[in-house]
C-alpha cells in the first residue's frame, strides 16, 4: 500500500479555502511526525489483512490515547480510512489536547477531498476551538455542505465562550435562517451572549423559543435564562423564572444569588443562600464579594471564616474588598495568611494587593510584592505590571515606575493611563504630554477617556493652560471621546488655579451637561486658594443643594471666611452643619516606618510615642525660627489667641506624621507621607524648612498631588 497517496479532488467537490491556507506543509509534518513516533502497534496490525479490521484497531487506539500508533495506520493503510476513523482520530486530538495533529488530520482530510458529514464536520470545527482558532472553525462551518443543530451550537457556544458575544448572536440567526431547531445547549450559549452584551430584548425573544420548544423544566436553560435576567438588570423577571423552575440546582441558585449582588440586593441574595440545599464555592464567593462591594467588609470576613474550603478566587476577592474599602492592613495580613497556607498567589491577587500598597504609602511592602511576583514569574503579565508601575508612581517613585514601564515588552491603554497619572500627580505637566504624544505616534494603542484626565490633570498642575485647552478641545475632535464630569472638573480647576476664576464660572454655566458637584467643588478650591469669597459663595450655594450631607464642602466655605476673618460667616456655617448633622472629615495621615503604616488624625489625643513627637516638633520649631519660619496663622481656623494658634498647628497630622517618621527613622532615609485632604500652607511651608534641617527628603501625597521636599524647596514651586 502506497504511504500517503493523494488524490487529486474529484469532480463535484469544491476545493477548500483552507486547503490553501494549510498547504501541503501539514502534509510533510504528518509524515515527518509519523516517522519519529514510536510505531508501537505493528504487532497487531500483521495479524490482519482487511480494512474493516485495521479501521477497527485504529479507532481502538485512539479510544486508548494511542494517536501516534493510530496516525501511523493512517499513513500506511489510506484505504481503511473512512468518517468514523477521522472522527476518533479528531476526538482523541481534542481529548489528549494535542491540536497540532488535529489540524494534520484535516489537512489529511483536505488533501483526500473526503467530505465530511454532519458528524465529522462538527468534529472538525470543535477541533478548531480547542485549538482557539475560531477563524478556521468558522471557515470549517461555513464550507460544510450539510450542518445540523451540534455544528451550528459548536460555533455559537464557542464565540460566546471567547466573548465573541454579537458573533454569536449574529450565528444563532443565521442557523434559524436555515431552518435548523435549536436545542438547550444551543439557547444556554445564545443566552450567554445575551447576558454578557445586556441585550434584554433578544433575551426576551429567546424566552419566548424556550417557551415554545416546552424547554422551560431544563434545568440548565432555566439557569441560563436567570442569569441573563439579572445581568440585563431585570432581576424581578430574573425571579420569576427562579421561582417556577420544577427542579433547582446549586447552579440555578448560585446564578440568582450571584444575580441579587450584582445588582445591590445583598439581604436578598444573604436570605436566598441560607435555603440553598447546597452550596459550592461559587456560591460563596458571590456572598463574600457582594458583601466588599458594598462596604460590608466585616461580613464578608464572616463569610470567608466560614467557608469549608477556599480557592484562590475565595482570597483574591476577600484581599481585594480590603484593599478597596481602605482596610489596607488586613489586606497585608491576609495576603500574608495566604503565603503561609501554600495557597499560590495568581496575577488578580497581585492585581488586588498592590493598589493597598499604593493608597496607603507603603513602598517597602509594595517592594517585596513586588519581588514575590517576580519569583513567581508573573511580571511580565500586563495587568501586574500596569499595577505596579500604579504603586511606584503613587508612592512616590516615578523612576522606578518608568523603569518597570520601559521594561514590558507588550503596553495597553492602561500602561500609558498609569505613567501620564503618576506624572500628572506629581505635576511634571510636560512628561504627561510626552507620554502622551508616544500614544499618539502608537498604532496599537488609542487613548480613552482615563488617557485625557490623566493628561488634562498634568496640565492643571504645571499651570499649562493652552495645552489644557488644546487637549480638553481634541478630545472630542480629533477622537470622538465625550468629556464627562472629570474632564470638565479638570478644566475648572485648570482655569481656577490660574486665577481665572470668572472663566472658569463662565465655563460651568456653558457646560453641555448639568454641573455635578465635583465641578462646583473644585471652582470653590480654586476661590479657597485666591480668597474670592463672592464667587466661592456661588459654587457653595450650589454644592449645598446637589451634596447636602458632605462636610468638605462646608470647611472649605468655613475656611475661606476664617481666613478673611469673617468670623460671623464662620459660625453661621457651622450652625448650618449642626442643624443639618453634617459632620466635619477630620484630617489624617499615613506614613510607613519599618515596614508598618501608621495613622495620625488631627486633634486626636492617644498615639504612639506622643511625647516624643511633640519634642521633636519643638526642637524643629526653634531651627525653623532661626531660619527664618514664620507661622501662618491664617490656618488656624479659630478665632483664639496666636500663641494658641501657633499650638493648633503642631497637631495638624501631616507634622505629626512627619516627626514621627523622623525619631523612628535613621538619618537621610527619606519619608513618605499620605494625607486624606489638601496639604494646608502652612505645613508645606514648614516641610520645607524642616527638609534643609535635617537633609532629609519629603514625600507627601495629599488629596490632589505629590509635594517633593528636598533642599528647602518643594516639587510643585508653590503652584498647588
Amino acid at each position: 500500500m502506497p504511504a500517503m497517496a493523494l488524490a487529486k479532488p474529484f469532480s463535484g467537490v469544491r476545493k477548500s479555502k483552507l486547503l490553501v491556507f494549510m498547504g501541503h506543509g501539514s502534509i510533510f509534518a504528518f509524515q515527518t511526525h509519523i516517522r519519529t513516533s514510536a510505531l508501537q502497534g505493528e504487532d497487531e496490525l500483521r495479524s490482519v489483512n482487511d480494512n474493516n479490521s485495521t479501521r477497527r484497531i485504529a479507532i481502538e487506539f485512539c479510544k486508548q490515547g494511542r494517536l501516534a500508533e493510530a496516525l501511523n495506520i493512517v499513513q500506511h493503510h489510506v484505504d481503511c480510512v473512512d468518517s468514523n476513523l477521522y472522527a476518533s482520530l479528531l476526538t482523541a486530538s481534542i481529548n489528549i489536547e494535542t491540536p497540532a495533529e488535529g489540524k494534520i488530520i484535516h489537512s489529511h482530510i483536505i488533501q483526500r477531498a473526503f467530505v465530511p458529514n454532519a458528524f465529522l464536520g462538527t468534529k472538525i470545527v470543535l477541533m478548531y476551538v480547542k485549538c482557539r482558532n475560531l477563524l478556521d472553525a468558522r471557515r470549517v462551518l461555513d464550507e460544510l455542505p450539510k450542518r445540523d443543530v451540534v455544528s451550528w451550537t459548536a460555533m455559537i457556544a464557542a464565540y460566546s465562550k471567547k466573548g465573541f458575544h454579537e458573533e454569536a448572536l449574529t450565528l444563532f440567526h443565521q442557523m434559524q435562517e436555515t431552518g435548523v431547531e435549536p436545542d438547550q445547549f444551543t439557547i444556554a450559549s445564545v443566552l450567554q451572549a445575551c447576558a454578557n452584551t445586556g441585550d434584554l430584548q433578544q433575551g426576551k425573544d429567546v424566552h419566548e423559543i424556550i417557551i415554545r420548544k416546552g424547554l422551560k423544566s431544563d434545568v440548565v436553560v432555566g439557569s441560563a435564562l436567570v442569569d441573563m435576567y439579572v445581568k440585563c438588570e431585570s432581576v424581578e423577571d430574573a425571579r420569576n423564572v427562579f421561582d417556577q423552575m420544577p427542579e433547582r440546582n446549586v447552579v440555578s441558585f448560585t446564578a440568582m444569588v450571584s444575580g441579587y449582588i450584582q445588582n445591590g440586593f445583598v439581604k436578598e441574595a444573604r436570605e436566598l443562600f441560607e435555603i440553598m440545599p447546597a452550596r459550592n464555592i461559587f456560591s460563596w464567593n458571590a456572598m463574600i464579594a457582594g458583601y466588599t462591594q458594598n462596604g460590608q467588609v466585616n461580613e464578608a470576613l464572616e463569610f470567608f471564616q466560614k467557608m469549608p474550603k477556599r480557592d484562590v478566587i475565595s482570597w483574591n476577592t476577600m484581599i481585594s474588598g480590603f484593599s478597596q474599602n481602605a482596610h489596607f492592613r488586613e489586606a497585608f495580613k491576609l495576603f500574608r495568611q495566604m503565603q503561609e497556607t501554600g495557597m499560590k498567589a495568581n496575577s488578580v491577587t497581585y492585581v488586588s494587593i498592590l493598589p493597598a500598597c499604593a493608597n496607603s504609602a507603603a513602598l517597602q511592602q509594595g517592594k517585596e510584592i513586588h519581588e514575590d511576583l517576580i519569583r513567581s514569574g508573573l511580571e511580565s503579565n500586563i495587568n501586574v505590571a500596569n499595577a505596579v508601575i500604579d504603586m511606584y508612581a503613587k508612592c512616590g517613585c516615578l523612576e522606578i515606575a518608568q523603569k518597570v514601564f520601559d521594561r514590558m515588552c507588550e503596553r495597553d491603554v492602561v500602561s500609558y493611563n498609569a505613567m501620564i497619572t503618576g506624572y500628572a500627580l506629581h505635576g511634571c505637566g510636560k512628561e504627561t504630554i510626552h507620554l502622551f504624544e508616544q500614544i499618539q505616534n502608537s498604532s496599537d494603542v488609542r487613548p480613552n477617556c482615563v488617557t485625557f484626565v490623566g493628561l488634562l490633570f498634568g496640565c492643571c498642575h504645571a499651570g499649562l493652560l493652552e495645552d489644557g485647552w488644546k487637549y480638553f478641545n481634541g478630545m472630542s475632535e480629533i477622537y470622538h471621546i465625550p468629556p464627562t464630569v472629570e474632564h470638565y472638573c479638570c478644566m475648572v480647576d485648570l482655569l481656577g488655579r490660574a486665577g481665572c476664576l470668572h472663566e472658569a464660572l463662565d465655563f460651568i454655566k456653558k457646560m453641555p451637561i448639568k454641573p455635578a458637584a465635583a465641578v462646583w467643588a473644585s471652582l470653590l478650591g480654586a476661590c479657597r486658594i485666591h480668597a474670592n469669597i463672592e464667587i466661592a459663595e456661588c459654587a457653595a450655594e450650589h454644592l449645598f443643594e446637589l451634596d447636602p450631607s458632605n462636610g468638605a464642602h462646608y470647611s472649605m466655605l468655613s475656611n475661606i471666611y476664617a481666613a478673611a476673618s469673617r468670623w460671623d460667616d464662620v459660625g453661621k456655617v457651622r450652625k448650618m452643619m449642626k442643624e443639618r448633622d453634617v459632620k466635619k472629615i477630620p484630617g489624617c495621615s499615613w506614613v510607613e516606618v519599618n515596614n508598618k503604616v501608621y495613622a495620625f488624625a488631627i486633634g486626636e489625643q492617644q498615639y504612639l510615642h506622643k511625647q516624643k513627637i511633640f519634642a521633636e516638633l519643638e526642637r524643629l520649631s526653634g531651627q525653623m525660627k532661626e531660619a527664618g519660619y514664620v507661622p501662618d496663622k491664617n490656618f488656624v481656623l479659630h478665632d483664639v489667641e496666636d500663641e494658641q494658634k501657633e499650638h493648633v498647628l503642631y497637631h495638624h497630622s501631616e507634622k505629626l506624621a512627619l516627626a514621627f517618621g523622623i525619631i523612628n527613622t535613621p538619618p537621610g532615609i527619606p519619608i513618605r507621607i499620605i494625607k486624606n485632604l489638601r496639604v494646608c500652607g502652612d505645613c508645606h511651608s514648614a516641610i520645607k524648612f524642616i527638609s534643609k534641617i535635617v537633609v532629609r527628603e519629603f514625600f507627601v501625597r495629599d488629596a490632589t498631588r505629590f509635594h517633593h521636599f528636598k533642599d528647602g524647596q518643594c516639587s510643585c514651586g508653590g503652584y498647588w
